[in-house]
């Protein structure tokens, strides 16, 4: 994760690869401050994504646009605003269920420029899985 234009390291997202599943952080990760983005440089579309393997996935899917995780599900994390007032159009990509569904109408009622752009699948990683 990183914040800022000089892309400071602020922490990292970090998901189990083996039988376990299991989700977490980087000790001392500032969730608020920064996030994770993989995308095309001079996009002005960004897609916001629960966790950094769903930005990844998205971007796969989607080459043309930025790709952001927000963390987890959080309608208004602290540097949206910026982003908003930099003109980029902003879609929230939040999980095709309750808890996405949920953050994404409260993202978009408290920012009334953000759109909804909902996964064909449960989320970005298995829209891409199942894709291939």
């Amino acid at each position: 994760m990183l914040a800022g234009k000089a892309n400071r390291p602020v922490g990292a997202e970090l998901r189990g690869t083996g039988p376990r599943v299991w989700r977490g952080m980087a000790p001392g990760t500032r969730k608020d401050w920064g996030y994770f983005w993989i995308g095309t440089h001079g996009s002005q579309e960004i897609v916001l994504c629960e966790s950094a393997i769903d930005a990844i996935s998205c971007f796969q899917m989607h080459p043309q646009r930025i790709c952001i995780s927000t963390s987890g599900v959080r309608a208004n994390r602290r540097w949206l605003s910026g982003l908003i007032a930099r003109g980029y159009e902003l879609l929230c990509g939040f999980d095709a269920d309750g808890p996405g569904d949920a953050a994404a109408a409260r993202m978009i009622t408290l920012h009334p420029a953000v759109r909804r752009l909902r996964p064909p699948a449960h989320d970005w990683n298995d829209a891409l899985a199942s894709s291939r």
